[in-house]
């Protein structure tokens, strides 16, 4: 049975959530990957038609689409790193010239990358531990390549 619902929470880094139903009841677990090539835009507050399947742990989405189109996502801007290199992203394959850069996202490479969060860990929370850091640039190092900001 196709039910509908909202996206109530997701976690980027584990590609996971739950969506809530419209008529209430059990939340239901989906993976990012369950929305195939709209997997980039979920996030809490779309709605979704979807079909449950019993999992495991409980309910699970067996198909799922969006009813809402994807947002448009906003370019970020960020502060130039320090002794990195970049180049235009393959993902676009613009040149990244000026006045040529809207979509454009600048590419690191993944050392240059997981340098510059180790730079900034260090001098916002000094009292990490190594292991710490190293777990949190795991972490963002995963996200960044699952976005093309990082080339290996």
């Amino acid at each position: 049975m196709v039910a509908v619902g909202t996206i109530l929470r997701f976690d980027e880094v584990r590609g996971y959530g739950f969506i809530a139903a419209l008529g209430g009841g059990e939340d239901v677990f989906f993976h990012a990957n369950d929305f195939g090539e709209n997997r980039h835009v979920v996030q809490p507050g779309l709605r979704v038609e979807y079909e449950v399947m019993e999992g495991e742990r409980g309910l699970k989405v067996s198909t799922v689409s969006l009813l809402d189109p994807p947002p448009v996502r906003r370019p970020v801007t960020v502060a130039p790193i320090p002794g990195a290199t970049a180049q235009a992203s393959p993902v676009t394959g613009a040149s990244g010239q000026a006045g040529d850069d809207e979509g454009v996202c600048d590419v690191l490479s993944a050392k240059s990358f997981n340098g510059a969060v180790t730079e900034l860990l260090i001098e916002h929370a000094p009292t990490l531990t190594g292991a710490q850091i190293g777990q949190v640039r795991q972490r963002f190092l995963a996200f960044a390549r699952s976005h093309g900001w990082v080339d290996d």
